[in-house]
């Protein structure tokens, strides 16, 4: 986890091992889903199957709330299981996909961003999945993590999941409007919880801890 060459909180570049099971949706969230369990839609631009933006951290929370209420009263959610925003650690061992460069592969060919974008959002999955089969780890739309922002342990951790409190969450992945470098696997930004602008997400089912 993290960057030899990139920007100073990428640093010192931490082994992480993952324990908890979990499984990451291969798209980021559209808006016909989101629709489907909040009944409205803030994204700028509109389109049922292009990633929903805007979204605050809190609202990615209350939408993944809701959904694990919803799909657990169908029977439908393995018991010990949650949905939610991946941790960090999560979110770039997909994206990297078994990979170590900056990108999964060829940004151009994997990613919507500043250069390709046309200055907005694309319907998800029409560009190059990575290894594992997931759309848009690059660029799109950049997407929340669970983590509050905090420096990396460095050495080997387990599991790990951010500070218990700070001021700001992470996000990840790069966006339509970014350069390649915010694209990178291992390129972190953050902001307050309650931001919403360019922001989207995907979702984690993730084991309860």
């Amino acid at each position: 986890m993290g960057s030899t060459n990139g920007e100073s909180d990428e640093q010192p570049v931490t082994q992480v091992e993952i324990t908890r099971a979990f499984w990451l949706g291969k798209t980021e969230v559209t808006q016909s889903q989101w629709e489907a369990v909040m009944g409205s839609n803030p994204s700028s631009f509109k389109g049922s199957d292009r990633p929903v933006e805007c979204v605050s951290y809190d609202d990615a929370l209350e939408f993944c709330r809701k959904l694990t209420a919803r799909e657990r009263a169908a029977g439908r959610l393995p018991s010990g299981y949650e949905y939610t925003l991946p941790t960090e650690a999560q979110w770039e061992y997909a994206c990297r996909a078994g990979t170590t460069g900056d990108y999964a592969g060829s940004l151009g060919s994997m990613g919507w961003y500043g250069a390709n974008s046309g200055n907005q959002t694309h319907p998800v999955a029409q560009k190059q999945a990575n290894a594992w089969g997931l759309y848009d780890m690059h660029g799109n739309v950049w997407e929340w993590c669970l983590d509050w922002k905090g420096d990396y342990a460095g050495g080997t951790v387990r599991d790990p999941a951010g500070p218990s409190s700070g001021s700001y969450r992470v996000y990840r992945g790069g966006g339509w409007g970014g350069t390649a470098s915010c694209c990178r696997s291992a390129n972190r930004n953050f902001f307050v919880p309650g931001y919403r602008s360019f922001l989207g997400f995907r979702l984690a089912l993730s084991s309860v801890p």
